[in-house]
C-alpha cells in the first residue's frame, strides 16, 4: 500500500530531477540584449500585455516610449498611470482613430508618417531601454508605411533596446524577424453577446 510518505518521496525524487534539467539548461542561457517581441492575434490583450511590459520596465527603473499608431484621443487608464512616471515612461498618442473611422485615406497616411518618424526619434535615443509601437500592425497591414523600412529600422535597432509590436495580422516578414511572438486567440468575447467596451478590461 503506498503511503503519503511514498508520494512525498516520490514528488521530491521528481522534481529534484526536473530542476536538474532546468539549471543544465539555464547555464547555456547567457546572452543579453534587447528583443523584438510581437503581440497579435485576434484575441483581446495585445496592448494590454505590452502594457504590463511598460509597468515592468518602470519599476525596473528602465526608460519605455510608447508610441501608439491608432488611438489618440481616447481615454485609457493605462495612460493615466503612466503618466504619473513622466521621467520613466514617454507617451505620444499619435493615432486618430481606426481606418472605418477616419475614412480618410490621406488623413490616415499623415498620421502613420508622423508616429514612425517619433518612433525613430525614439529608437536612436540611448535613453529608451523599450520602445513600444502599439497597433503599427495594423498600419503596416493597410500599407500605410513601407514594411522594408519598418523592418530594417527594427532590424538595427540599438543592442540594449527592446521594441514590442502590437496589433492583428503581424506581417509574416516582422513574424520572422522577431525573438518573441506571441498570438492571442480569441475563444470568447462579451461583445458578441451584446455587451460594451468596459472600463478597467478594455480601456
Amino acid at each position: 500500500m503506498t503511503t503519503e510518505q511514498d508520494l512525498n518521496r516520490r514528488h521530491a525524487e521528481k522534481m529534484a530531477k526536473k530542476k536538474a534539467a532546468r539549471d543544465k539548461i539555464l547555464a547555456t542561457k547567457t546572452e543579453e540584449r534587447g528583443l523584438l517581441i510581437v503581440h497579435t492575434g485576434k484575441g483581446k490583450g495585445k496592448t494590454t500585455a505590452a502594457m504590463g511590459l511598460a509597468m515592468r520596465c518602470i519599476g525596473h527603473g528602465m526608460k519605455v516610449g510608447i508610441v501608439q499608431f491608432v488611438k489618440g484621443v481616447w481615454h485609457t487608464g493605462e495612460r493615466d498611470v503612466l503618466t504619473k512616471f513622466p521621467d520613466l515612461c514617454v507617451i505620444r498618442a499619435m493615432g486618430e482613430g481606426f481606418t472605418w473611422d477616419t475614412q480618410d485615406r490621406q488623413r490616415d497616411l499623415a498620421a502613420a508618417a508622423r508616429a514612425w518618424e517619433t518612433a525613430k526619434e525614439m529608437m536612436a535615443d540611448p535613453s529608451y531601454r523599450m520602445l513600444i509601437l502599439d497597433e503599427l500592425n495594423i498600419v503596416l497591414r493597410y500599407g500605410y508605411l513601407p514594411v522594408e523600412e519598418v523592418l530594417e529600422a527594427l532590424k538595427s535597432k540599438p543592442r540594449n533596446l527592446h521594441v514590442v509590436v502590437t496589433g492583428r495580422n503581424a506581417k509574416e516578414e516582422l513574424i520572422e524577424a522577431a525573438d518573441l511572438v506571441t498570438e492571442m486567440t480569441q475563444v470568447k468575447h462579451p461583445f458578441r453577446s451584446g455587451v460594451k467596451a468596459q472600463v478597467g478590461v478594455e480601456f
